[in-house]
């Protein structure tokens, strides 16, 4: 299996890996083809897909932010089952930004990911791919170290419709197992870089984050 970069839309792995999105996720999670042209031009983002006998049967997305020493994991796609697709593209991607931190002088402070709630929101169905059910997904991540930030959360839409999207946590993995809590202005300054690129936000995401913007720090849960 190969662990490919995908750099421009014109690459012919990168139509693969959209109509595998569009396969396993909510239409309002999948940004449209032509608007990938431009994030894919920036070298702070990172799409990687697993390449299996010519066809991409998984992809990532992530970035590492050098002013705040943390990285977002966008998503993770698992094709199919049986071919170890989810452990491969966490360990490239592991080994990926343990390298961009080491570059960047420093050690790697952790990793934000939304993640699906299905106690809450029992609907999604993923494309019918058994490793993509969101209480599989939920179990892997907690394994991987991944906690709750106790809060709740909102996020814009990628339709870009001024929409809030519920149903989902957002989450930290710390790289140092000590960390109990996470300073609130960092989260704030982070959900405004990562959705700068919504204009459209809704209320209750702005909302969201007034809130957080008057506490000192936000407690880390077990997920």
């Amino acid at each position: 299996m190969e662990y490919r970069r995908i750099t421009g839309i014109e690459d012919p792995l990168f139509k693969q890996m959209h109509q595998l999105m569009q396969n396993v996720f909510p239409p309002e999670e999948v940004l449209e083809f032509d608007l990938w042209k431009e994030p894919l031009k920036d070298s702070g983002i990172r799409v990687f897909v697993a390449v299996y006998e010519g066809n991409v049967v998984g992809a990532t997305e992530y970035r590492y932010y050098e002013d705040f020493n943390v990285a977002m994991t966008d998503f993770t796609i698992i094709g199919q089952a049986g071919l170890g697709i989810g452990r491969f593209l966490a360990e490239n991607r592991r080994e990926d930004l343990l390298s961009l931190a080491e570059a960047n002088g420093k050690r790697l402070s952790g990793m934000f990911a939304e993640i699906y709630d299905p106690y809450r929101v029992g609907h999604y169905e993923f494309g019918g791919v058994k490793p993509m059910d969101p209480y599989v997904r939920r179990e892997v991540l907690s394994h991987l170290g991944f906690k709750r930030i106790d809060f709740p959360y909102v996020h814009p839409s990628w339709n870009n419709d001024g929409e809030a999207v519920s149903g989902l946590d957002l989450c930290f993995l710390p790289m140092n197992d000590h960390f109990e809590e996470l300073p609130a202005g960092l989260i704030v300054r982070f959900l405004k870089r990562y959705y700068a690129v919504l204009p459209n936000k809704p209320r209750a995401w702005i909302e969201m984050v007034e809130d957080l913007g008057a506490k000192e720090a936000v407690a880390l849960r077990p997920i």
